[in-house]
């Protein structure tokens, strides 16, 4: 029989709990209870005397408090997790930027569309829990911000690979996120913008044309600028100008020295510390790469409500594929629309271990770009 392990931790306040596995192959399952006190996580209040389930994995899951509670934390006893609490958090900080509330009052009383404010680090670390943290905070004042996320590296509306848009209507789920209710999601097909300059860039455009910013605003999630620092640059400053960015909250100090030389005074540029841990670039990349492979597998199979994915076989001849490829690679040419072009692909060995996106159109000669994707199908 499985032994587990029931541990009791008083925090004082403005302190974290933090917790995650040491073992990165290994997922396990662990349970939360809030005894006494307030908590939250990434902005959601925690329930007094009820359960909560984790899958335990890379990335650190954080318990905050602004004024002290106690905690039950249960793990089996041969897993190998690390824990630990955090004195004088940031969290305030974090707050303080929420003052984004004011510019919603501001923009509901003037009838005028709400703040829209992008979240960039030169790095893949915390940009997308600062993300949530904002739009928990929003929705517990049953504000409905809209959600996009330019991060094809992970893809947090959809998977890996892709861009999309979703209204936050609905509190934060520590189990399995936000429920996202039809999203609107584009397949790019890869994890470097610079791959396919041309199509990402018209994404970007797709996504700023169906926006339909209400007072209560937007919060834009952003790729780490990893590699090929000046084009991703180019490429973060010009999805900015197209969104009409009014705030960027910056993680890293050397970026937002340049963004303070860089963008139009009228675009407040805000420096927050890391929410996550500074890690090196090697294991920034294998730990990406298991979360991406964690989201892929998650879609097809579930997180904690099990799906069943049905295999069948198509005959080639009743599909039709295609890749998308840009003429010129070039920023100032990206935006173009004849820059954009459908190849045919042969079906063959080179699509094994592939994902496709299924696509509304009916033919061709449609923009498929510009239109939402149905699903993913796995050759």
């Amino acid at each position: 029989m499985v032994k587990s392990v029931v541990k009791e931790f008083k925090l004082d306040s403005n302190n974290e709990f933090k917790f995650k596995m040491k073992d990165k192959s290994k997922r396990v399952k662990v349970t939360l209870e809030l005894k006494s006190g307030l908590a939250e996580i990434f902005g959601m209040e925690l329930i007094k005397n009820k359960k909560y389930e984790f899958i335990a994995n890379v990335y650190f899951i954080i318990v905050y408090t602004w004024q002290g509670c106690t905690i039950t934390f249960e793990f089996v006893a041969t897993s190998n997790i690390m824990y630990f609490i955090k004195k004088n958090s940031l969290m305030s900080l974090y707050l303080n930027c929420h003052a984004l509330e004011q510019m919603r009052e501001t923009a509901k009383k003037d009838d005028t569309r709400g703040p829209i404010t992008m979240i960039m680090e030169s790095r893949d670390v915390g940009k997308s829990t600062l993300c949530t943290i904002l739009l928990n905070y929003a929705v517990r004042i049953d504000r409905k911000a809209i959600f996009v996320d330019l991060d094809i590296n992970q893809g947090h509306i959809a998977i890996p690979g892709t861009v999309g848009a979703s209204l936050i209507e609905r509190p934060y789920n520590v189990m399995e996120g936000f429920n996202q209710q039809n999203p609107l999601v584009f397949h790019f097909g890869d994890k470097n913008p610079e791959d396919n300059l041309a199509l990402y860039v018209s994404l970007i455009n797709t996504l700023q044309n169906n926006k339909k910013v209400k007072a209560s605003g937007v919060v834009i999630n952003t790729f780490g600028i990893n590699n090929r620092i000046e084009e991703n640059y180019k490429l973060l400053m010009y999805a900015g100008q197209i969104f009409e960015v009014d705030m960027i909250l910056v993680t890293d100090q050397i970026l937002y020295n340049k963004l303070v030389n860089d963008m139009p005074h009228f675009v407040k540029i805000v420096f927050l510390p890391q929410v996550g841990i500074k890690k090196r670039i090697h294991k920034l990349k294998i730990e990406n790469q298991r979360l991406r492979e964690q989201s892929i597998r998650e879609y097809f199979y579930g997180s904690w409500t099990p799906l069943h994915p049905h295999s069948f076989e198509v005959k080639w001849d009743e599909v039709k594929l295609y890749k998308i490829e840009a003429s010129n690679s070039s920023l100032m040419l990206s935006n173009r629309k004849d820059n954009l072009k459908l190849k045919a692909v042969t079906p063959g060995l080179n699509l094994l271990y592939h994902l496709l996106s299924v696509s509304f159109i009916d033919s061709p000669k449609d923009d498929v770009v510009q239109t939402n994707v149905a699903g993913f199908v796995c050759d």
